[in-house]
């Protein structure tokens, strides 16, 4: 996983629509929170590290990438670097005023770890700002490969439910929405996702490039909306309040 964003930091800005949207929205739930010190987990190339200090915010950029963390200092994006996991965040308890984690916990191998380490490293009064999938995203493509070859090719998201009983155990509000981008081919589509790192990671680095023949099935089987290439996303915003 490390290694597919690590081959994306110099793409990933350009190709990365959903990304900045959905990071610009949680931004503006968190603007006003009050502190100085914010954890960036999952920094990525450090855009919304760069947003937060304009912000007036000390930044901490922490990701399990090395590319992607290279990047984001070669950026000067944060005040300081940490490359780790979320799933075991490499500070002190009670340090953070705001941790922002945007569509990045959707990759953590077990979702409640990663909320209860940023819950830990978070001061009372604070609060955790992320971002995720859902159940349902990428269902275009899922059902497109399904016809081709009987696997879906895709990442299992967890469905909202499992999203909330990871924050059963904390004061917090979540917030559902689906956001659809068209493409013009498939081509177009695979090379966004690729570009952006989210290749099939849960069960790790595809073997082997798509032949010439699977690109052809999967464009034919792809469902079109107005001639277009759909790829929606079921986006999860949520809100934890550090007690």
């Amino acid at each position: 996983m490390a290694s597919a964003f690590s081959r994306a930091a110099g793409s990933y800005d350009a190709l990365a629509t959903v990304q900045r949207e959905v990071g610009e929205r949680l931004l503006g739930m968190g603007k006003d929170l009050p502190g100085v010190q914010l954890l960036d987990a999952g920094c990525g190339t450090g855009y919304f590290s760069r947003r937060w200090r304009a912000l007036g915010k000390q930044v901490t950029a922490l990701d399990l990438a090395p590319g992607m963390l290279a990047f984001a200092r070669q950026q000067q994006a944060a005040d300081h670097y940490l490359l780790a996991d979320i799933e075991q965040v490499p500070l002190p308890s009670a340090v953070m005023d705001i941790c922002f984690s945007s569509l990045v916990v959707q990759w953590c191998s077990d979702l409640s770890v990663a909320l209860t380490e940023l819950y830990r490293v978070t001061r009372p009064g604070g609060a955790i700002l992320f971002s995720t999938l859902a159940q349902g995203s990428l269902h275009e493509l899922g059902d497109a490969w399904q016809q081709v070859d009987g696997e879906r090719h895709v990442n299992d998201f967890l469905p909202l439910a499992a999203i909330d009983a990871a924050c059963a155990g904390y004061r917090h509000c979540l917030e559902a929405q689906w956001r659809t981008l068209n493409y013009p081919d498939v081509m177009a589509l695979m090379r966004s996702l690729k570009g952006i790192g989210a290749t099939h990671l849960h069960q790790g680095r595809e073997s082997g490039l798509m032949s010439r023949r699977q690109f052809a099935a999967l464009q034919a089987a792809y469902p079109r909306l107005q001639g277009q290439f759909p790829l929606s996303y079921h986006l999860i915003y949520g809100v934890i309040y550090r007690d």
